[in-house]
């Protein structure tokens, strides 16, 4: 049985505002928390120990805003949020921030912001590095069990799903990269973590990806055509193919990658995986390595059908 804990109008004076002169002197800042949480054993218990010590939460609340100045709320809100998540069991957090007595004409009562996180987003934001975007956004459709991520450089999506608690092998030619992913899981105390050095485009010699090894391949900014059929060969029946890759358009209209062969045409994602479900297809403007940048790519997940022709 979860539940919320709810702290309304918790107000404290700080110095925040863009401007030096808004930040000369205190203003009156209101928080107001909901967190979502587990009460049922503090119910059964009547234990301070079962429970969230909102008292505590608030303290944590004024303690972070009076400790320093900030420009924004945004900043400070995050700072909350962040320290929230490491401090205590939540599952979900409502902020809403807001300055009792903005220094604008007209506003006669308050400006501020909302932020709904869930502790889940709250890791996947501090992920260092941080997994692409389309990762994030279609992980519920990634099966739970063994991956493997092609061309997968310095790991980044290996290092998220294995704190998720995926099995993840990671193959790439670059042994410096891979040398380097080793390091992060050894720092990071991860388990479940392969990684093996493989040149996917040795002209004499096939790739050994296995014969219904993995429940999903995800690949990310690489497209060797040749490898598809390998690449279905590795995946199991009823596994996830997560794929996303520049499309022509990027070449034409940025001029990168310098060479068009490593580009998709229009549509050919899918004339790749012949027989496959699709679960998600998209062309277009999408979020790059760095959130300031839009590349157009193709994104696709899609599911390898069982023996019998069904999906899961």
């Amino acid at each position: 049985m979860g539940g919320h804990i709810v702290i309304k109008q918790l107000e404290f004076r700080a110095r925040c505002g863009v401007t030096p002169d808004e930040r000369a002197r205190p203003q009156s800042l209101a928080v107001d928390l909901e967190l979502d949480c587990r009460l049922e054993a503090a119910g059964l218990s009547d234990d301070l120990v079962h429970t969230i010590d909102y008292a505590k939460v608030a303290q944590r609340v004024i303690d972070i805003g009076t400790a320093r100045e900030f420009q924004l709320l945004e900043t400070l809100a995050e700072r909350l949020l962040m320290t929230l998540f490491d401090e205590f069991p939540i599952d979900r957090i409502t902020l809403w921030l807001r300055k009792l007595h903005p220094p604008i004409s007209f506003v006669t009562r308050s400006v501020g912001i909302c932020i709904e996180r869930t502790r889940f987003t709250q890791q996947v934001l501090r992920a260092d590095p941080p997994p692409a975007s389309f990762l994030f956004q279609q992980l519920h459709r990634l099966p739970k069990g063994k991956v493997l991520d092609v061309a997968s450089g310095s790991g980044r999506h290996t290092l998220f799903l294995a704190s998720l608690g995926y099995q993840v092998e990671a193959v790439d030619r670059d042994e410096q990269a891979l040398a380097q992913l080793s390091a992060n899981v050894r720092a990071r105390h991860l388990t479940g973590i392969k990684s093996r050095v493989l040149d996917l485009e040795q002209p004499t010699q096939e790739p050994n990806l296995g014969h219904e090894t993995y429940d999903a391949i995800l690949i990310f900014f690489y497209l060797h055509r040749p490898l598809f059929p390998h690449l279905i060969d590795a995946l199991k029946p009823g596994g996830v193919l997560l794929y996303e890759t520049f499309t022509i358009d990027n070449h034409v209209q940025c001029r990168h990658p310098k060479r068009r062969e490593f580009c998709l045409a229009h549509g050919e994602l899918l004339n790749l995986t012949p027989g496959f479900r699709i679960l998600h297809y998209d062309e277009g403007l999408h979020e790059g390595n760095r959130s300031s940048e839009s590349v157009y790519t193709a994104q696709l997940v899609a599911q390898k059908p069982t023996p019998l022709g069904s999906f899961t």
